[in-house]
């Protein structure tokens, strides 16, 4: 019998997505020194940036249950629903909330020094995520999802 915690260690699915997600925020670090020469600490939990870091957990854990379940699966529908909300939310919503930051960060930047908002902290602009991310970390997540099932395979 296997305790909770071996199975968990175990779950396809689980480890998959985690690691699509270490994967895709470890590539916004080393990205991030490459065109700035800098290391940005920041890059390693933040959101925004290429690969999204969101739609590769997610895609990761529905091609994941979809490999092991089948595709006709219900766990496999709830997961594909859930992958596509929060693909479409980080470009819509969130990228919008983003570049609205920015504009507002512009406009308190140019505010008088007397201004009671001038001292204002600064929003965050790094939000959501372009078309392009968000294909780029699905794709991250399907990668990583097969590479785990095919680990699997060659385990068992």
């Amino acid at each position: 019998m296997h305790s909770p915690i071996s199975s968990i260690f175990s779950n396809y699915p689980l480890i998959s997505a985690i690691l699509a997600f270490a994967l895709s925020q470890s590539i916004k670090f080393f990205t991030t020194w490459f065109k700035e020469r800098r290391w940005d600490l920041k890059q390693l939990v933040g959101s925004g940036g290429m690969p999204s870091s969101h739609s590769a957990t997610v895609t990761a854990l529905a091609a994941a249950i979809g490999f092991q379940e089948g595709l006709g699966a219900p766990l496999f529908a709830i997961a594909l629903v859930l992958a596509c909300v929060v693909m479409y939310d980080a470009t819509g919503v969130r990228l919008q909330a983003g570049r609205q930051a920015e504009v507002l960060n512009q406009i308190v930047y140019e505010l008088p020094a007397e201004h009671p908002l001038a001292e204002s902290r600064p929003l965050r602009e790094l939000l959501g995520h372009t078309p392009s991310q968000v294909i780029a970390g699905g794709l991250l997540g399907v990668l990583t999802a097969a590479i785990g099932l095919l680990r699997t395979l060659i385990s068992s």
